[in-house]
């Protein structure tokens, strides 16, 4: 009796047991072994994008491989240093990358440092500024070898180098494979050459001032390497570019292909500062542009653009001529 009275307990306790563990979560997989989602290749992809709009502006990225812009670049690090870039890669402060609001990502462009003559090659793997008044973020290694860091902003001259974007834009595009069909030859796609170093030996800590940089005058190729993600690196070769003369900021508020039209203009922001209007061709088209200065200052060149997009034009931009 007592024998068959311990079996129905042992019997009630098993079942028991199978309630409880039907009743309890089972243990989740370890996280390496979840199914994973799509991700990013880790070199980025190649990316243009929808036109967006931030803070009332909008932008609209497009293929430019004709982009010659002066204006004034600001850099940014710390606070961003191995976040996500807009294409995927992962930003480094110490490379030579750079943010713009419209070219294609990855593209090459050379951004020369009209104050002191300073001239580097980076490649463009995220969006932004968004601060108006800015044509370009820069890595914080690219604003040390332009000599900038400690100030904050430059005026600069932005030109795309369109054989060297085509080519790493088709590298993206092919998953970071250099080996394509549609080259020219069947063979890899070409891509600028690897040079002699006279660069910065090694990359610096944020922290560290930048090295002493020797100059070249004149190469016929874009120095770097491609990565093991596939990406080209751009080397820290410093051009000494001609500087001539003394580069002025202006506001320019808007261009027109009708005279009166900007007259209107000129004369309705006259009061915020001396506007006046210079007429340029562009693809065979005549055009007016109102612009507000000279301004002495990047500061002064704030607080202008600041009041003329409050008037709504919210194409006015800060350049320099």
């Amino acid at each position: 009796m007592v024998r068959a009275h311990l079996v129905r307990i042992l019997v009630l306790a098993a079942v028991a047991a199978g309630l409880s563990a039907c009743a309890t979560k089972p243990p989740e997989k370890p996280a390496a072994q979840a199914p994973a989602g799509p991700k990013l290749p880790a070199g980025g992809i190649y990316k243009v994008g929808e036109p967006y709009q931030i803070n009332g502006v909008w932008y609209y990225p497009q293929v430019d491989y004709n982009y010659d812009q002066t204006g004034i670049a600001s850099w940014y690090g710390p606070g961003f240093h191995t976040k996500s870039t807009a294409n995927g890669e992962t930003y480094n402060e110490n490379e030579l990358t750079a943010a713009h609001q419209t070219l294609p990502m990855p593209s090459l462009v050379r951004v020369t440092n009209l104050e002191n003559g300073r001239s580097i090659v980076v490649r463009i793997n995220d969006r932004g500024p968004f601060v108006a008044g800015r044509i370009l973020d820069m890595s914080r290694r690219g604003a040390q070898l332009l000599g900038f860091d400690q100030q904050g902003t430059a005026k600069v001259r932005v030109q795309v180098l369109a054989e060297e974007s085509r080519a790493i834009a088709a590298a993206a595009q092919n998953g970071g494979n250099t080996q394509m069909a549609g080259s020219p030859d069947g063979g890899p796609v070409p891509k600028a050459a690897p040079r002699p170093k006279v660069e910065v030996e090694g990359v610096p800590a944020p922290a560290t001032p930048p090295a002493p940089v020797r100059t070249v005058s004149a190469p016929t190729t874009v120095a770097g390497q491609t990565d093991s993600d596939g990406r080209f690196l751009p080397a820290p070769v410093v051009e000494q570019k001609p500087v001539a003369g003394p580069q002025r900021i202006w506001v320019q508020a808007g261009a027109f292909s009708v005279y009166d039209n900007a007259n209107k203009l000129r004369a309705r922001l006259n009061s915020i500062s001396p506007a006046t209007i210079s007429s340029a061709m562009v693809s065979g088209t005549q055009f007016f542009r109102v612009r507000l200065g000279p301004l002495e200052t990047v500061d002064r060149a704030d607080q202008v653009l600041a009041q003329v997009l409050a008037t709504g034009q919210n194409q006015a931009r800060i350049i320099v001529d």
